[in-house]
């Protein structure tokens, strides 16, 4: 991972956004809502604008930020995510009315795991980007990148988790513990994939880009 001192100098580069994400971005560090690390959505956000990407799929909808991010990002493609829990999703629904780029959104209320039906029906997609459950990834992406495009790319965040992943402390609480043993296991099986070129980006919380071969 970055050292502090050299992610503080990226942050400072980074042009302000709007009034509504810095108001995002201030209300998910207020109540704690996982949204992606600036240096991490700014890497994703050139691989859109590089992409344009027609259609995304996004697992993990949280308040919208990053879906507002891509849909500002790439005026023509057009997002399709998902989120379970209720109160994050209906304050990204008034996100997006206020965002005015609510006609670039559709927002699936449910698991991730019991929505394949309807993500299919609004497929094939472009891009997929993976931010949800972090126990999950291996489930989230064997189940959808089969509606991936030959061109398409996979992008999952968190992959690095803090650098629990790979510093030696040993981590008191199991639940912890048992979330980052899956989050290796589900990188040392995405860089083994023999139907994906990957590469892991050692910003904001790691994130990975995953393309077919």
């Amino acid at each position: 991972m970055l050292n502090d001192e050299l992610i503080t100098y990226m942050q400072k580069l980074i042009p302000d956004r709007t009034n509504l994400f810095m108001e995002m971005e201030e209300y998910a560090r207020e109540n704690r809502v996982p949204i992606m690390e600036l240096e991490g959505i700014e890497a994703m956000l050139q691989i859109v604008r590089i992409q344009q990407p027609t259609k995304i799929l996004e697992i993990g909808t949280a308040i919208g930020y990053s879906a507002l991010r891509m849909a500002e990002a790439c005026p023509s493609a057009h997002i399709v995510t998902l989120e379970r829990d209720q109160e994050r999703y209906e304050k990204a629904e008034n996100y997006f009315a206020r965002s005015g780029m609510a006609n670039q959104i559709t927002l699936i209320k449910g698991d991730a795991l019991e929505q394949e039906d309807e993500v299919r029906i609004l497929g094939d997609y472009d891009m997929i980007f993976i931010d949800a459950a972090k126990g999950q990834y291996k489930k989230f992406f064997e189940m959808y990148s089969q509606y991936l495009n030959d061109t398409g790319v996979i992008i999952t965040d968190n992959v690095l988790f803090k650098g629990l992943v790979y510093e030696k402390a040993e981590i008191e609480k199991k639940r912890i513990r048992n979330l980052v043993q899956k989050i290796d296991q589900f990188n040392e099986w995405l860089m083994t994939n023999d139907r994906y070129h990957t590469v892991i980006l050692p910003i904001g919380d790691g994130v990975a880009i995953s393309r077919k071969k």
